[in-house]
């Protein structure tokens, strides 16, 4: 008898849109400026035959990641974007019918992974307000969860969990013995980082990406950082050579390159910052105060605008409905400030211009 998982067959997926290219991509929280031409250029010309042919290797680059992290190769595992450690983590440490609770909204895969293996998703809503009191989360931890997921800066939200939250949420999960993933895609973008619990406690992950800051995206590489036997089963379920030899060798050089992270961090910051204020100058709500991205309440039909957006200005961004008070709202990725600035007058053009605000 033919089989098919009962589990995929139900299971709804959103893929990757095509086509994306050259358009301001300020849709899926990627660096919409990418890397600088002159240091791809320098970094493509140490390739060789030799490199392209072989599997990569990985172990020199986990000893400089490990050395900047402070640990060793013991804690950490390189895995094909940080999606790959999350779908790890929810098969080795949850079983069948098994509970997972996270917050929601937040990143999709946490849902879809659970449904995958046949998992239970349990969502802590945020309030009309938009916060994420966290006893409402400890509320929810109880014998039938098996991990505990924390996003921290949380996408899309943009909330950042205070130490003393943390601390309080991690030693709730131990108590009853649940397993943590605290996923950091965007901790380049604020200082709030639990990677010190993972790499000193059991059962703590976080995993981390090279995707955002690092504008890698397009070259799948992130990590898993944990405790040495948690992170051996992490491995076993990596593919072989499962990460690439391009993407490897960017992350090296970046990680390397003096000044090059700290430049990196200061052109997102401004940029949103311009942002930011420009948004108030004109009288727009927003939410968002860390990671790389805004929620944005216009005064317009925000499907309308999104579509408007693509077709006259070539700008792709999302939209999102039921975010608390302020309902329907585009979700928009920030970036330098070259790129902001652009957006920000498509917005002024396409939305503020003609609504009740009054021309300019």
């Amino acid at each position: 008898m033919y089989y098919a998982n009962k589990n995929l067959v139900t299971l709804n997926r959103i893929f990757d849109q095509n086509k994306r290219e050259g358009y301001l991509r300020l849709d899926l929280n990627e660096n919409p400026a990418g890397l600088p031409q002159d240091f791809i250029d320098e970094v493509l010309s140490s390739v060789t035959p030799e490199m392209v042919s072989q599997y990569p290797e990985t172990l020199e680059f986990t000893e400089l990641l490990a050395s900047k992290l402070g640990t060793d190769v013991s804690h950490l595992s390189l895995v094909n974007g940080s999606s790959e450690g999350i779908r790890n983590i929810i098969e080795a440490f949850t079983s069948p019918g098994g509970a997972i609770v996270g917050v929601s909204p937040s990143y999709a895969m946490f849902e879809v992974y659970s449904k995958m293996y046949g998992r239970s998703f349990v969502p802590v809503s945020y309030s009309d307000d938009l916060k994420m009191p966290i006893e409402n989360i400890v509320a929810k931890l109880n014998s039938n969860v098996q991990l505990l997921v924390l996003v921290n800066p949380n996408n899309p939200m943009g909330n950042v969990y205070e130490d003393h939250e943390m601390e309080r949420l991690l030693g709730a999960a131990e108590e009853r013995e649940i397993t943590v993933l605290v996923d950091e895609a965007y901790h380049y973008f604020c200082p709030a980082t639990s990677i010190d619990y993972a790499l000193s406690h059991e059962h703590v992950f976080v995993t981390r990406t090279f995707s955002k800051l690092f504008s890698l995206a397009g070259c799948r590489l992130g990590y898993v950082a944990g405790w040495p036997e948690g992170i051996e089963l992490v491995q076993k379920l990596n593919t072989p050579h499962n990460v690439n030899a391009f993407a490897l060798l960017f992350a090296r050089a970046i990680i390397e390159k003096e000044g090059m992270l700290e430049q990196m961090i200061a052109e997102q910051l401004s940029g949103k910052a311009y942002l930011h204020d420009h948004l108030r100058k004109y009288g727009y709500e927003t939410v968002g105060s860390e990671g790389n991205f805004l929620f944005i309440k216009p005064f317009g039909d925000t499907a309308v605008l999104v579509d408007r957006m693509k077709a006259q200005k070539g700008i792709l961004v999302k939209a999102y409905g039921g975010i608390g008070s302020l309902g329907s709202c585009l979700r928009v990725t920030t970036g330098p400030e070259k790129c902001m600035k652009r957006f920000m007058q498509a917005l002024i053009d396409l939305d503020y211009r003609q609504s009740a605000q009054g021309a300019l």
